[in-house]
């Protein structure tokens, strides 16, 4: 099923980003038919805000996309022990939205980090924030990227082979679990 729909949400703005960076290998051995960095450049969130002028079209849009996915990846870094600002606004903003998007979608979380952990800390409360939603979220195997300053060659590609073999391993779980919700 090449024609399957992968987005990806990443908590991280900067471009060169290791977890941006894990997120396109992610994507590159999901193989998807199409894939698609959502944009998280939403307003903070405020209910006023939502109130007065409804889901700005940013964050529908996000929503509408992972709603019309096969599978979602959500790849968090880890800031001060926890998800960044930018992740947790995004998961606010688009749990305001109607329609559930999230519910029973298949989902992958990952995450890297500078430090020997590699976002575990992040990636638990990453798990916590997307409970309430219903997610398929997987169990594992977990991909936890430690020291990822030194685990991407020029091309931004995992150099790693021991953190390749892990992330290719999730991504079969996730294409199987997309496969089997399209049923």
């Amino acid at each position: 099923m090449s024609d399957m729909k992968l987005v990806g949400l990443c908590g991280s703005l900067r471009t060169e980003s290791s977890n941006r960076k894990l997120m396109f290998e992610a994507a590159r051995l999901f193989a998807p038919g199409a894939f698609t960095e959502l944009d998280l450049r939403f307003p903070l969130f405020d209910e006023d805000i939502q109130n007065a002028d409804g889901i700005p079209a940013i964050v529908q849009q996000a929503a509408d996309q992972i709603a019309a996915a096969d599978a979602v990846l959500v790849v968090t870094p880890e800031y001060n022990k926890g998800i960044s600002g930018v992740l947790k606004n995004a998961l606010d903003w688009i749990s305001r939205t109607e329609g559930a998007p999230w519910k029973d979608k298949p989902v992958a979380l990952l995450s890297s980090a500078a430090g020997r952990a590699g976002g575990e800390r992040a990636q638990n409360m990453a798990r916590l924030c997307l409970t309430p939603f219903r997610p398929r979220l997987l169990t594992g195997p977990e991909m936890m990227l430690a020291q990822s300053r030194t685990q991407f060659d020029d091309d931004g590609r995992l150099s790693d082979a021991r953190g390749r073999a892990l992330l290719l391993s999730l991504m079969e779980e996730l294409r199987t679990e997309a496969e089997r919700m399209r049923g």
